[in-house]
């Protein structure tokens, strides 16, 4: 018995779309040919119309171009040289104040939530919103205040060497002429987040979303530092950042909201790493 009508004719459609798709020269078609590609067509070019917005994933253009340059900036491929700093997490592991993942999760909450990491996420927020202000003034001053705040001499190479070269590289990449005007209100004193923060409003990505990047960027190589020098397995180093990520979120609400006069570290025993780290006998990082 012959298959259904209603079978023969997908059949058809099937085979005369791809006739038609490899050998498009063929001049001679059945009507019932001719139907099937007249109706093939126009879902084809209705598919490529509606394949911008899916791609969009329902963010505007200039959501996507703001997360795009976010990930870039702040992943550990961007060449500031992050990779060769510890913070003086290898002098804690070396004393035995870190020894695994679990201690590497309390030094780390201690220096984010109340020691650098803070008062980076205070200058970061301060430069982004003096930026946008076009406030030559207070960027100089927040800028200056920056470089004057960290404790120690291999912290204040590893901060300023870091915004040095995310200020270059940003500038050489993605040409802004606000950027341009910024940077030269900053007279070269610009510490790695004060360059986040100025870098980030130029190009008029939120603050929001550049100080819980950028926390996140920072927590992320505390804690590659940290799986080198315990050493800590990757699923081991992954948990540590998972059990991190709400003191991100907090820290970088505290930061936003954060005056200068609120700016300040509680987190001693870190500060004293970072110092003792210069006379470290055997080193791998630079701080």
């Amino acid at each position: 018995m012959p298959p259904p009508r209603t079978t023969m004719c997908m059949r058809i459609t099937r085979i005369t779309i791809t006739q038609f798709m490899i050998i498009p020269t063929i001049m001679i078609i059945t009507r019932t040919a001719r139907m099937s590609i007249t109706t093939a067509i126009p879902m084809l070019m209705t598919t490529n119309r509606s394949e911008p917005a899916a791609t969009g994933s329902g963010m505007t253009e200039r959501e996507a171009a703001a997360l795009y340059r976010l990930m870039t900036w702040l992943s550990p491929s961007f060449p500031v040289g992050g990779f060769s700093y510890s913070s003086g997490i290898e002098w804690a592991v070396e004393a035995g104040d870190i020894t695994d993942a679990a201690t590497l999760r309390d030094w780390l909450d201690a220096m984010l939530a109340e020691g650098s990491g803070f008062c980076d996420g205070v200058f970061l927020a301060h430069a982004h919103r003096a930026t946008e202000a076009d406030d030559e003034a207070a960027l100089r001053d927040i800028a200056d205040l920056a470089a004057a705040f960290v404790p120690s001499r291999e912290r204040q190479l590893e901060t300023s060497a870091q915004g040095r070269a995310f200020v270059e590289i940003a500038r050489a990449a993605w040409t802004c002429d606000a950027l341009e005007r910024t940077i030269a209100h900053c007279g070269g004193r610009t510490v790695y987040p004060v360059a986040v923060g100025l870098v980030s409003a130029a190009h008029d990505i939120p603050l929001a979303a550049t100080l819980h990047a950028f926390l996140h960027a920072l927590v992320s190589n505390w804690i590659s530092a940290g799986s080198r020098l315990i050493p800590l397995g990757q699923t081991d180093s992954q948990r540590v950042l998972a059990a991190l990520e709400p003191i991100v979120v907090v820290t970088a609400k505290r930061a936003a909201s954060a005056t200068l006069d609120d700016l300040g570290s509680a987190a001693f025993r870190a500060d004293l790493a970072s110092l003792r780290h210069e006379t470290q006998y055997t080193r791998l990082f630079r701080s």
